[in-house]
Protein backbone atom coordinates (compact mmCIF):
# COMPACT_ATOMS: atom_id res chain seq x y z
CA UNK A 1 0.00 0.00 0.00
CA UNK A 2 1.05 3.49 -0.70
CA UNK A 3 -0.44 5.98 1.60
CA UNK A 4 -0.30 9.41 2.83
CA UNK A 5 -1.14 10.96 5.82
CA UNK A 6 -2.74 14.27 7.04
CA UNK A 7 -3.74 16.63 9.78
CA UNK A 8 -2.70 19.01 11.30
CA UNK A 9 0.43 19.08 13.69
CA UNK A 10 -0.83 17.53 17.41
CA UNK A 11 -3.55 15.68 15.69
CA UNK A 12 -1.87 12.34 16.49
CA UNK A 13 -0.10 11.29 13.20
CA UNK A 14 2.93 10.34 14.66
CA UNK A 15 1.33 8.18 17.07
CA UNK A 16 -0.75 6.38 14.59
CA UNK A 17 1.31 6.35 11.82
CA UNK A 18 3.58 4.17 14.54
CA UNK A 19 0.64 1.16 14.51
CA UNK A 20 0.22 1.67 10.94
CA UNK A 21 3.91 0.83 9.73
CA UNK A 22 3.90 -2.00 12.95
CA UNK A 23 0.26 -3.59 11.85
CA UNK A 24 0.67 -2.91 7.50
CA UNK A 25 4.35 -3.78 7.36
CA UNK A 26 4.90 -0.48 5.88
CA UNK A 27 7.62 1.72 5.55
CA UNK A 28 7.29 5.25 7.65
CA UNK A 29 8.69 7.96 6.00
CA UNK A 30 8.30 11.29 7.67
CA UNK A 31 9.56 14.25 5.99
CA UNK A 32 10.00 15.99 9.43
CA UNK A 33 12.45 13.30 10.78
CA UNK A 34 14.31 13.15 7.09
CA UNK A 35 14.74 17.15 7.56
CA UNK A 36 16.10 16.92 11.12
CA UNK A 37 18.37 14.28 10.47
CA UNK A 38 19.40 16.13 7.46
CA UNK A 39 19.96 19.28 9.81
CA UNK A 40 22.10 17.69 12.65
CA UNK A 41 24.04 15.86 10.18
CA UNK A 42 24.78 19.35 8.74
CA UNK A 43 24.65 17.88 5.08
CA UNK A 44 24.63 20.51 2.31
CA UNK A 45 20.14 20.25 2.16
CA UNK A 46 20.22 20.03 6.25
CA UNK A 47 22.06 23.54 6.03
CA UNK A 48 19.67 24.90 3.67
CA UNK A 49 16.58 23.48 5.25
CA UNK A 50 17.70 24.95 8.57
CA UNK A 51 17.55 28.65 7.57
CA UNK A 52 14.69 27.89 6.18
CA UNK A 53 12.90 26.77 8.95
CA UNK A 54 14.87 28.40 12.00
CA UNK A 55 12.68 31.58 9.92
CA UNK A 56 9.71 29.67 10.86
CA UNK A 57 8.98 28.68 6.84
CA UNK A 58 8.29 25.86 5.23
CA UNK A 59 10.91 24.28 2.76
CA UNK A 60 10.52 24.78 -0.50
CA UNK A 61 8.43 22.30 -2.96
CA UNK A 62 11.02 21.85 -5.25
CA UNK A 63 13.67 20.51 -2.39
CA UNK A 64 10.96 18.55 -0.59
CA UNK A 65 10.11 16.70 -4.15
CA UNK A 66 14.02 16.07 -4.36
CA UNK A 67 14.51 14.61 -1.13
CA UNK A 68 10.83 12.63 -1.22
CA UNK A 69 11.42 11.28 -4.98
CA UNK A 70 14.84 9.97 -3.67
CA UNK A 71 13.16 8.07 -0.80
CA UNK A 72 10.98 6.60 -2.77
CA UNK A 73 12.68 5.09 -4.91
CA UNK A 74 14.94 3.02 -2.21
CA UNK A 75 14.57 -0.59 -2.04
CA UNK A 76 12.75 -0.91 0.84
CA UNK A 77 10.00 1.31 -0.06
CA UNK A 78 9.24 -0.50 -3.65
CA UNK A 79 9.19 -3.67 -1.41
CA UNK A 80 7.05 -2.58 0.84
CA UNK A 81 5.08 0.08 0.23
CA UNK A 82 5.03 3.82 2.24
CA UNK A 83 3.05 5.64 4.82
CA UNK A 84 4.05 9.24 3.76
CA UNK A 85 3.89 11.91 7.02
CA UNK A 86 5.02 14.92 6.47
CA UNK A 87 4.41 15.19 2.20
CA UNK A 88 2.63 16.58 0.00
CA UNK A 89 1.87 19.62 2.37
CA UNK A 90 0.79 21.63 -1.25
CA UNK A 91 -1.58 20.37 -4.20
CA UNK A 92 1.38 21.05 -6.57
CA UNK A 93 3.58 18.42 -4.07
CA UNK A 94 0.80 16.38 -4.40
CA UNK A 95 1.02 16.59 -8.52
CA UNK A 96 4.51 15.73 -8.09
CA UNK A 97 3.60 12.95 -6.05
CA UNK A 98 1.41 11.15 -8.44
CA UNK A 99 4.02 11.46 -10.96
CA UNK A 100 7.11 9.97 -9.04
CA UNK A 101 4.36 7.01 -7.72
CA UNK A 102 3.40 6.15 -11.31
CA UNK A 103 1.03 3.48 -12.08
CA UNK A 104 -1.81 2.01 -9.21
CA UNK A 105 -0.25 5.81 -7.82
CA UNK A 106 -1.67 6.65 -3.82
CA UNK A 107 -3.94 4.01 -2.24
CA UNK A 108 -5.25 6.68 0.18
CA UNK A 109 -5.15 9.61 2.35
CA UNK A 110 -5.77 9.46 5.93
CA UNK A 111 -6.62 12.84 7.19
CA UNK A 112 -6.73 12.80 10.96
CA UNK A 113 -9.71 15.28 11.90
CA UNK A 114 -8.92 17.03 14.98
CA UNK A 115 -10.18 20.54 15.70
CA UNK A 116 -7.80 23.31 16.14
CA UNK A 117 -8.66 23.93 20.12
CA UNK A 118 -7.95 20.03 20.87
CA UNK A 119 -4.49 19.98 18.89
CA UNK A 120 -3.56 23.56 20.67
CA UNK A 121 -4.11 21.89 24.13
CA UNK A 122 -2.48 19.20 22.93
CA UNK A 123 0.95 20.53 21.68
CA UNK A 124 0.74 23.21 24.91
CA UNK A 125 0.66 20.04 27.09
CA UNK A 126 3.68 18.32 25.53
CA UNK A 127 5.86 21.19 26.49
CA UNK A 128 8.42 21.39 24.09
CA UNK A 129 10.16 24.63 23.45
CA UNK A 130 9.23 25.67 20.41
CA UNK A 131 5.15 24.74 21.10
CA UNK A 132 4.54 28.47 22.49
CA UNK A 133 1.22 29.74 21.74
CA UNK A 134 2.48 32.27 19.43
CA UNK A 135 4.56 29.29 17.38
CA UNK A 136 1.35 27.05 17.13
CA UNK A 137 -1.30 29.52 15.76
CA UNK A 138 1.54 30.23 13.22
CA UNK A 139 2.08 26.37 12.54
CA UNK A 140 -1.45 25.84 12.52
CA UNK A 141 -2.49 28.99 10.13
CA UNK A 142 0.48 27.64 7.67
CA UNK A 143 -1.23 24.21 7.63
CA UNK A 144 -4.74 25.97 6.59
CA UNK A 145 -3.96 28.25 4.51
CA UNK A 146 -1.50 25.71 2.57
CA UNK A 147 -2.37 22.16 3.66
CA UNK A 148 -5.95 22.21 4.09
CA UNK A 149 -6.48 22.69 -0.18
CA UNK A 150 -4.81 19.06 -0.39
CA UNK A 151 -8.12 17.40 1.28
CA UNK A 152 -10.07 18.96 -1.86
CA UNK A 153 -7.55 17.90 -4.39
CA UNK A 154 -7.05 14.41 -2.73
CA UNK A 155 -11.16 13.81 -2.56
CA UNK A 156 -11.22 14.65 -6.10
CA UNK A 157 -9.29 11.73 -6.84
CA UNK A 158 -11.20 9.82 -4.81
CA UNK A 159 -8.43 8.64 -2.27
CA UNK A 160 -9.09 10.90 0.82
CA UNK A 161 -10.60 9.16 4.04
CA UNK A 162 -11.43 11.27 7.04
CA UNK A 163 -11.28 9.71 10.40
CA UNK A 164 -12.30 11.07 13.31
CA UNK A 165 -8.84 11.85 15.32
CA UNK A 166 -10.81 12.49 18.87
CA UNK A 167 -10.75 9.97 21.46
CA UNK A 168 -8.13 7.79 22.25
CA UNK A 169 -5.98 6.36 20.40
CA UNK A 170 -6.86 2.53 20.03
CA UNK A 171 -10.14 4.08 19.09
CA UNK A 172 -8.68 6.27 16.40
CA UNK A 173 -6.78 2.84 15.02
CA UNK A 174 -9.80 1.02 14.60
CA UNK A 175 -11.33 3.22 12.93
CA UNK A 176 -7.86 3.86 10.38
CA UNK A 177 -8.01 0.19 10.36
CA UNK A 178 -11.53 0.29 8.77
CA UNK A 179 -10.58 2.60 5.98
CA UNK A 180 -7.56 0.93 5.01
CA UNK A 181 -9.16 -2.55 5.28
CA UNK A 182 -11.77 -1.71 2.55
CA UNK A 183 -8.93 0.15 0.51
CA UNK A 184 -6.72 -3.09 0.86
CA UNK A 185 -9.34 -5.40 -1.10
Amino acid sequence: MRLVILGRQGSGKGTQSARIVENFGLVHVSTGDMLRAAVSAGTALGTKAKVIMDAGDLVPDDLMNEIVAERLSQPDVVAHGVLLDGFPRTTTQAAELEAMLGDGGLDAAINLDVPVEAVTERMLARGRADDTAEAIARRLELYENQTSPLLEWFDERGVLHTVDGLGDEHEVFSRICAVLTSVDS
